[in-house]
């Protein structure tokens, strides 16, 4: 029997982190097989995840459904037939939606002996009451659509910002289990026993996917206008809109401006648009009220291969840089690995909002860097990593 597990998370939020976590502690001696899915043009998770030998199909796109549903289901049977492993590993792009995953591996049609056998969300806690008010259609459908939710973070917050994030979760889903405890404090082998004991749940929530899948194949079953699957009922009630009020203190720009990392952000949003690069004032706004968007038109992404060589402290300073909106646009993630300037290992970094890591690590064929926002400058970023 091979298993098939999908581990969500909304942009860095830790999917790479819990997944190695799970290999190394959990899933060691047995045969797995990862698929990712990345948004961007630069695909750099291979690199991180080389040393765990693991084979790996990266597929740079932005909508599983819409893109890669082909290919996906393709991909997903060879990895079935040639390596026969015990488990499969999806890691969706942090942009893409959760149900479209399920959907894609049920169209799969695979063989009887592979089961979807768990769908997890990892959620920064830091982080959840910003992109649920600024990017809920993506980072909702996560939550929604997940058997175990899984924190990250969780020892860098207080515990009031802790239990309000659990109770934001819970609107979406009151059945999931969640895991608070910091990951440190963990073995991987009790997360992987908690995510699988979520079995009756996870079946639950494949089966709403199925059904609503054969809703949408019954009403949309014509497809010549060149439409693809992604495009959904148009009138159904939770289509809801993304771009959302702003009297609560909170703007668009993924900010939270009540709170202290982030008191130096405050923009002006007098020109009628918001963060997801849409004009409010544009004819077809009223359009976006009442479809489904794609991670495309929301998110953009900007890669870059480069043989130049940094230090340690031109890495930080330039992801520090990425903080400055009305230069470089919304940056929500950056990674990548470049040479180092002064010999020895590669210099690894990752950034979120307030938040950057830069590390050692091997070395790679190239350079490669990759940035992931809405209303992206690719020119000022072309020149900050230049």
């Amino acid at each position: 029997m091979t298993k098939i597990d999908v581990v969500s998370g909304f942009l860095g939020a830790g999917k790479t982190t819990l997944i190695k976590k799970l290999l190394s502690e959990a899933l060691k001696g047995q045969k797995v097989v990862l698929i990712e899915n990345e948004f961007g043009e630069i695909g750099v998770d291979s690199g991180f995840l080389k040393d765990a030998g693991i084979e790996i199909t990266e597929m740079n796109s932005g909508c599983i459904c819409c893109s890669l549903v082909g290919d996906f289901a393709t991909a997903l049977n060879e990895v079935v037939s040639k390596y026969a492993p015990e488990r499969i590993i999806i890691e969706p792009s942090g942009v893409g939606k959760l149900s479209d995953v399920m959907n894609a591996c049920v169209n799969a049609h695979l063989p009887g002996d592979v089961i979807l056998n768990s769908q997890v969300a990892v959620v920064d806690a830091s982080k959840a009451k910003m992109y649920i008010k600024n990017f809920g259609e993506f980072f909702n459908n996560q939550i929604e659509n997940a058997g175990t939710i899984i924190l990250s973070r969780t020892g860098n917050i207080s515990e009031d910002k802790l239990n309000t994030a659990i109770e934001l979760i819970r609107e979406h889903n009151a059945k999931a289990t969640i895991i608070t405890t910091p990951w440190d404090e963990l073995d991987g082998e009790t997360i992987l026993k908690t995510i699988e004991n979520a079995g009756e749940l996870e079946q639950e929530l494949l089966n709403e996917v199925i059904r609503e899948h054969e809703e949408h194949e019954h009403h949309h079953h014509d497809h010549d206008d060149g439409e693809c699957c992604c495009h959904h009922d148009h009138d159904h009630e939770e289509h809801e809109h993304h771009h959302h009020d702003h009297d609560d203190g909170e703007c668009c720009c993924h900010h939270d401006h009540d709170h202290e990392e982030h008191e130096h952000h405050h923009h002006d949003h007098d020109d009628g648009e918001c963060c997801c690069h849409h004009d409010h004032d544009h004819e077809e706004h009223e359009h976006h009220h009442h479809h489904h968007h794609h991670a495309d038109e929301v998110f953009t992404s900007w890669g870059h291969e480069s043989a130049k060589k940094y230090s340690k402290t031109e890495i930080e300073d330039i992801l520090k840089a990425l903080e400055d909106e009305d230069k470089y646009g919304i940056i929500l993630r950056s990674k990548g690995m470049v040479e180092n300037a002064d010999g020895g290992d590669w210099i690894y970094f990752d950034y979120t909002p307030g938040e950057l890591n830069v590390r050692a690590g091997k070395p790679d064929v190239t350079g490669r860097i990759c940035v992931i926002g809405s209303k992206i400058n690719e020119e000022e970023l072309a020149k900050l990593f230049g």
